[in-house]
């Protein structure tokens, strides 16, 4: 029987598992939007593409399944790049649907044309322009597989608007075979043996979890591994929520805003354990001097990444948890170890602390909102000051409870990701801490959120600066404050009220941990506007090409 382009591609989409879709409709997809209309995949408009985009990113971080944006042509498609770019640098496996022109107007400078392909090419892990209806399933399925298979990444389909309309007797394939792909899953059986004799001969190991133990749902191997050898723990920022921040193995975040504990360990180790890590220059500081006694195991998906910044001595091309299900049995029992005596010392000496001189601290704040919720909330954030904060502060029981940009560093991402994770996981609660310049970024998602009632709390750190740049400049730049202070700052409980959300003002200590607890009871989308002591700073923090153990602050 035949089908429209449009009807194919959404049944395409449905037989891939999609069940919700972010998006923005146009000119250049109204066939795809005209059959949608009847279909039982879920679509939610946002307020702007870029919003769309990031959506379907934290839904995916937060549920573990590909997440799903659309856009029209043109602008529509181009400002979906972005988003599309952050899922990117994050390893999130993201599919955007765009509508092109008709393939007969391509290459004419026709009416919202962009040439989405050809833009994307680099931020994408492949795209495809459909001009034969009867490649869509196809096509769509290899997507899914790309999108989620190996190092998850997005991937682009771009589609014209006559193909959407031409007729065809779809063939929907319940396998794929592509050549030339074939991510490697199980590592080098002597590479892995190596990698566990090096783990039983070392005195001062240290794991170094990345995002990629979160994306190939290793945190129980992790855990394992850490408690049999007793090996302390250390993470980046997209491998936080991999290991439980209470366990007494854990460090926290390594680098540039890094516990001083977590630092010195790994300044001090003599293995170094990366697991799904990519050693960013937020994290390894002046690279020569990074884990400068250690030995290094680097276990990842992606061969590219292995030697990439660092020199590795043990390199393991594998899926982490397929790599640590076999390196386990192989490693020996461990308990009482000195090392884990100093680590614990170093723990002791240099908690994360703050002057608590009465006036209303950031990190209060984010303590709060983590004591408030138990561990057990998702927390998304924007990016800068509260973002560091965030990782700091926040506890976690559970993996992908932590949502954040952390390649591209994106302005603007957390409250529209925490929309998706709200859709995608409605049982839970979910937190966007953002600060007052990286909110006004997507601001307008306030009308996404009230209209399908997803109730996201939002925490709004309100210094009156875009807080990290200021801090650069503080620090680095004699306190010249170069256009960071932010004027015309709107009134968020009105805006808030005006979106048809709660709004909250807090400017006393006393009144944060009830004002948190009320907007948890609430059963609305809810904006609480801290307004907290404008020029705290995030330490510890380590200069530009410095050494990870040269921090500035930290110290209790």
């Amino acid at each position: 029987m035949k089908a429209s382009g449009a009807e194919i591609l959404i049944q395409a989409l449905i037989q891939e598992g999609v069940d919700t879709i972010f998006g923005y409709p146009g000119g250049a997809v109204l066939p795809i939007y005209d059959v949608l209309y009847d279909s039982k995949i879920r679509h939610i408009l946002t307020r702007h593409e870029q919003g769309a985009a990031h959506a379907a990113d934290g839904y995916a971080r937060a549920t573990g399944k590909p997440g799903v944006c659309m856009a029209t042509s043109g602008p529509g498609a181009t400002n979906l790049v972005t988003g599309i770019a952050t899922a990117y640098m994050d390893s999130v496996p993201v599919v955007a649907v765009t509508g092109q022109v008709a393939t007969s107007l391509l290459g004419r400078d026709s009416f919202q044309e962009a040439d989405i392909t050809g833009v994307t090419i680099p931020i994408t892990k492949h795209n495809y322009l459909i001009k034969d209806v009867k490649d869509i399933p196809r096509i769509v399925k290899e997507a899914f597989y790309i999108a989620t298979t190996g190092r998850p990444g997005p991937v682009l389909i771009d589609m014209p608007k006559d193909v959407m309309t031409m007729q065809s007797e779809p063939r929907y394939l319940a396998s794929i075979d592509l050549p030339g792909y074939k991510p490697t899953y199980k590592g080098h059986v002597k590479q892995i043996r190596e990698a566990a004799a090096a783990i039983n001969e070392a005195s001062r190991p240290v794991i170094y979890a990345g995002g990629g133990v979160l994306g190939s749902c290793a945190s129980d191997e992790l855990r394992t591994l850490a408690e049999k050898a007793s090996i302390p723990v250390v993470t980046t920022l997209m491998g936080l929520g991999a290991f439980p921040s209470n366990h007494p193995l854990f460090l926290g975040l390594l680098g540039m805003h890094g516990t001083a504990y977590a630092n010195l360990a790994v300044t001090e180790c003599d293995l170094l354990i990366a697991l799904g890590a990519r050693f960013s220059d937020r994290t390894t500081g002046r690279i020569e001097d990074f884990a400068p006694k250690a030995k290094i195991i680097h276990v990842d998906i992606d061969p590219a990444e292995i030697g990439k910044n660092v020199k590795v001595d043990i390199p393991v091309v594998g899926d982490v948890r397929h790599v640590l299900t076999e390196i386990i049995p192989l490693v020996n029992p461990a308990t009482g170890r000195e090392w884990n005596d100093i680590v614990d010392g170093l723990k002791r000496r240099m908690p994360l602390s703050y002057e608590k001189d009465g006036s209303l601290k950031p990190q209060y704040v984010v303590e709060q909102i983590s004591e408030a919720t138990g561990g057990e909330a998702i927390i998304a954030t924007e990016v800068g000051q509260n973002q560091m904060w965030a990782a700091q502060y926040c506890k976690f029981t559970r993996p992908r409870s932590f949502i954040s940009s952390g390649g591209l560093g994106t302005m603007g991402y957390g409250f529209p990701a925490a929309i998706g994770a709200q859709a995608g996981c409605p049982d839970r609660l979910v937190f966007d801490i953002a600060g007052d310049g990286s909110i006004q970024m997507n601001i307008q998602e306030l009308a996404t959120a009230v209209t399908y009632n997803l109730p996201v709390k939002i925490a709004i750190l309100n210094n009156g600066y875009l807080g990290m740049v200021r801090q650069w400049q503080e620090v680095f730049y004699d306190r010249r404050y170069s256009h960071t202070s932010i004027g015309g700052i709107p009134d968020f409980v009105k805006l808030a009220e005006a979106y048809g959300a709660v709004g909250m003002r807090i400017t006393d200590p006393a009144d944060v941990r009830p004002a948190i607890e009320e907007a948890i009871r609430t059963p609305n989308v809810v904006v609480m506007d801290f307004r907290v002591a404008p020029e705290e700073n995030v330490l510890p923090m380590v200069p530009p090409n410095a050494p990870i153990s040269k921090m500035i602050g930290g110290e209790a």
